[in-house]
């Protein structure tokens, strides 16, 4: 019953945002780098913080608060960003204070050496940001978030219990509302850098508590296709001397959705079932095979993210 009410107060929510973002004009206009070619609502993604006042409102714990004062730095300065435009300082400052949030209620300090510490700054803030830069395509960011939250439910429930499973079902929720409006030929909305920020915060989140329940970094795995797309993309700018922090349409999905002209939808969908399987293999096959099978993965990966290479010079021939 309380998962109806939740759905319920999300849709809802959703729904007066809407309204607000209408009315005060918080709206995504294409320009020459953009995967989509018409006006729409921007933020939709927000439901993830409201998601997470909603987690903080139903189970008060000093955990749910200090997840709350993260996620609510992240968002807030995403959503500032996204309406008038801030410099990376600003926002790079409000992610390692939210991360310093996640590593308070996770009992990072203390327990932990100083490099160590300084590893998981760079690491998951880095995720975060990836995971916002992948925030290209209708459905991709609500779809491969549920790849990821997916396996970390049944994780938590057969495998290793390392947090509430309402901190794992209140952002599924979400993204299956988000979903609605999003994952359409033509978008209702979009997650906004407010949406994408907020639920990569929340999955690195998880994914701490994870690796410091069971001190195995393996659980990294499950953002692995976004992981190999943003480390090959990261690498093939540098070789063309581009600026890795401006924006770019050389991802594998924008080749796929933009030169390709493949149906977002699609593009999406491949991404959310190929994590899926790398999250199920992983499950399965580490207990047995260990690191081999996360090794495996990646190589495979990147071989399929070598046909980008053949995509984009196909493209330019048929141009």
């Amino acid at each position: 019953m309380i998962y109806l009410i939740v759905f319920v107060l999300l849709l809802v929510a959703e729904l007066f945002y809407f309204r607000i973002a209408n009315k005060y004009n918080i709206i995504d206009k294409p320009n020459e780098r953009s995967s989509h070619n018409y006006i729409t609502i921007r933020g939709g993604g927000i439901i993830y913080w409201v998601a997470a006042l909603l987690y903080a409102l139903f189970n008060p714990s000093e955990v749910g608060w200090w997840f709350l004062a993260g996620i609510t730095l992240m968002a807030g300065v995403s959503f500032r960003d996204d309406i008038k435009g801030l410099g990376q300082k600003i926002r790079l400052f409000f992610h390692l204070l939210a991360m310093t949030c996640a590593f308070y209620l996770a009992n990072v300090f203390g327990v932990y050496p100083w490099w160590g510490i300084i590893i998981g700054y760079i690491l998951f803030t880095g995720i975060v940001n990836a995971y916002n830069f992948m925030d290209g395509i209708n459905g991709i960011t609500g779809l491969y978030t549920l790849a990821v939250l997916l396996p970390l439910t049944y994780v938590n429930n057969y495998v290793q219990t390392f947090t509430k499973n309402d901190f794992l079902l209140f952002p599924l929720l979400a993204s299956i509302v988000f979903l609605f409006f999003n994952f359409r030929k033509q978008a209702k909305c979009f997650a906004g850098d407010v949406g994408s920020v907020s639920i990569a915060f929340w999955i690195v989140t998880l994914l701490l508590l994870l690796i410091i329940k069971t001190e195995n970094l393996v659980w990294i795995g499950f953002l692995l296709v976004y992981g190999v797309d943003t480390i090959c993309t990261i690498g093939h700018r540098i070789y063309l001397k581009q600026n890795i922090m401006e924006a770019h349409r050389l991802h594998f999905y924008q080749i796929l959705a933009n030169e390709c002209k493949t149906d977002h939808r699609e593009v999406s969908l491949s991404y959310f079932m190929a994590q899926l399987l790398c999250s199920t293999l992983i499950i399965a096959l580490y207990p047995i095979v260990g690191w081999w099978i996360f090794l495996l993965l990646v190589a495979t990966l990147v071989v399929i993210y070598g046909m980008k290479f053949r995509l984009m010079k196909t493209a330019i021939i048929e141009k």
